[in-house]
């Protein structure tokens, strides 16, 4: 029975938290890309899949939230014919902006190449994210009227389908048409074209793993078409609702969500532009997409997905603290968002510090080619975990809470604050990489900053700074120097792997013995960590629990 019910909350949480996992395969699959088409064809990959990624996240993440709201609202009251007719109000603006949006995709390719992101060979993977970004609309919509109707878990299951698929397709495609391009290269004697048809490849991948999830959508919903008809006999509808009016009511829904996550996600494409007009002014032009290559296929999946784990920590707390909120239990409200940011310190700190301390060893064994530069990167850049992880939870309260406009605002200021920041390091002190790396510390900084003082000021939250922060800090340093010195010992004796292997667990083993001692989690918290019983007995036998 026990097992039963652990196997059943295994599964909603894979449900509830599918778009953050669906996130960490999109940064996983180009770790082996990266193998695939050279850190060059991820160099002029990045540009086509920003721009999918961004354009996606108005037609296939904002409008998708909107809608499935709508739809709810709807269903829960009966009226299952204006739930119809939002569902083909999203279906007209989501089709209509992605047709338009790849009508200019198609047209501007070559100046959205040449000057948007000085990268003139990831044209021809520009050019294919005109389609793609039609098919994630069509998937977005599919996906908020299943949520609407209460059918989250078919939505989780086609996103799982859709990364999986984009895994598979990515590298097979990448692959062959980097064969390919390596007869084009021959030819031609120019070796960037290579690249170029890896990357082109790559995003027909991307291409191929739309198609494969709309069509999973398509047969789900002729399966359940009949049982949603048969609904429409039992509507309370007291009155028909115009197209006109629910498709302002999309708008009005989709825009400022839309801002917030496309304003939030933009620094890459910004960044990638200034980093290739620095690298052209230094005269490094060759070397420019192989480095930038590096960095977007190397450097930001780390960051990346040490960031997004630590976003799943917390990732159901934010839920609770909402319906705190939604039932006027402020008390319990305040206490959960304490627990919620020593979830994130205890989580993000010794991750950030245990990957700068390891970076060489962790780079040299996920990667090859440019490495060297990439480990110097990580290490500077892996306080971005622990601001992306304040980052998300104070965003996602703000969200949660209603503070839409107010999220708007910080996004805004956080994002000009990062600009400015790049054009100076970047474009002006020419630093590269470096800058980059620099100057979205500040936009993180920035928006944790702001958003945080906004919770404390709307919600009266007062932070407890020593048990909270500063003690989890002192364990994480702590163990930290311990994970370093384990590092030098036996890194040039044993290799990458196993230096990772034994640092880690010495350096976890010593950090959660500190946060017993100093008292920052109980038994309660123990129990549900793994290997759990072994502390819990380890801290009852020398007298610290």
């Amino acid at each position: 029975m026990r097992l039963s019910f652990m196997n059943k909350n295994v599964k909603n949480q894979m449900v509830l938290t599918a778009g953050m996992w669906s996130y960490i395969i999109l940064l996983l699959f180009r770790i082996p890309l990266s193998r695939v088409i050279g850190d060059a064809g991820i160099g002029l990959f990045a540009p086509a899949f920003e721009l999918f990624w961004l354009i996606s996240l108005f037609t296939a993440y904002s409008m998708t939230k909107a809608m499935s709201g709508i739809i709810r609202y709807r269903v829960k009251r009966e009226q299952y014919k204006n739930a119809g007719k939002v569902f083909k109000a999203a279906f007209f603006i989501n089709l209509f902006v992605s047709i338009v949006l790849a009508a200019v995709l198609v047209l501007l390719a070559r100046v959205i190449a040449d000057i948007v992101f000085l990268e003139s060979l990831s044209r021809m993977a520009i050019l294919v994210t005109a389609p793609a970004i039609i098919f994630a609309a069509l998937i977005g919509i599919f996906r908020g009227y299943f949520n609407g109707y209460g059918l989250g878990v078919l939505v989780a299951h086609s996103q799982y389908i859709e990364k999986i698929a984009m895994v598979v397709c990515v590298l097979v495609c990448g692959n062959l048409f980097h064969t390919y391009g390596e007869k084009v290269t021959l030819l031609l004697k120019a070796d960037d074209y290579a690249y170029a048809y890896g990357a082109l490849g790559a995003m027909i991948g991307v291409l191929l793993s739309q198609i494969i999830t709309i069509l999973y959508l398509l047969v789900i919903y002729v399966i359940y078409s009949g049982a949603l008809k048969r609904k429409l006999g039992q509507d309370n509808s007291k009155r028909m609702e115009t197209q006109y009016g629910l498709q302002r009511l999309l708008l009005n829904n989709s825009i400022p969500i839309a801002l917030i996550v496309i304003l939030s996600n933009a620094f890459m494409m910004i960044d990638q532009r200034m980093f290739n007009y620095c690298m052209n002014k230094k005269e490094m032009g060759e070397a420019r997409t192989a480095l930038w290559g590096s960095y977007y296929g190397k450097f930001a999946v780390l960051i990346g997905i040490g960031a997004a784990l630590v976003c799943l920590s917390v990732y159901a707390m934010v839920g609770k603290i909402s319906n705190a909120y939604e039932k006027e239990e402020y008390r319990a409200m305040r206490e959960r968002i304490g627990k919620a940011v020593r979830k994130v310190c205890i989580v993000a700190f010794p991750m950030a510090i245990y990957l700068a301390v390891l970076a060489e060893p962790v780079v040299k064994c996920l990667y090859k080619g440019m490495t060297d530069e990439v480990f110097v990167w990580v290490q500077k850049g892996a306080v971005l975990i622990v601001l992306y992880g304040f980052s998300f939870l104070f965003g996602q309260l703000l969200y949660k809470l209603h503070m839409v406009r107010e999220l708007v605002v910080t996004t805004v200021i956080s994002l000009a604050v990062h600009v400015a920041a790049a054009y100076l390091m970047i474009q002006k002190a020419m630093l590269g990489a470096d800058g980059v790396i620099y100057s979205l510390i500040l936009f993180f900084l920035m928006y944790t900053a702001l958003n945080f003082l906004l919770v404390c000021r709307n919600l009266k939250y007062r932070q407890e700074w020593i048990a909270d922060v500063a003690f989890p800090a002192a364990a994480a340093c702590v163990s930290g120097i311990v994970v370093m010195l384990l590092n030098k010992l036996l890194y040039g004796l044993v290799g990458a792997l196993i230096t990772i292997a034994i640092a880690c667990v010495v350096g976890l083993f010593l950090y959660v013995l500190l946060l017993m001692v100093l008292k920052v989690i109980g038994e309660a918290e123990i129990s549900r960590m793994p290997f759990g019983f072994f502390f819990l007995m380890l801290g009852r036998n020398i007298g610290i629990l």
